[in-house]
């Protein structure tokens, strides 16, 4: 399946949930705000979330700094 990610087209194999594209990306461990199709997935559903072809996925990490 495609799925654009931040803009760039990505091919994933099915299924492949939220938790699991971060995993591939690696920030399975990060702090993230993901955006599924202009909805907000909350982290609590993340490993729930599965994607579709064709879905449009926002991934915004948090940065520190001061």
């Amino acid at each position: 399946m495609n799925i654009t990610l931040n803009g760039e087209s990505r091919a994933l194999a099915a299924p492949t949930t939220v938790l699991d594209l971060l995993a591939s990306e690696g920030l399975a461990e990060r702090r993230v705000a993901v955006e599924v199709n202009g909805e907000i997935v909350p982290r609590s559903q993340h490993a729930g979330r599965t994607l579709a072809d064709g879905d449009k996925v926002e991934i915004v990490h948090a940065l520190g700094g001061g």
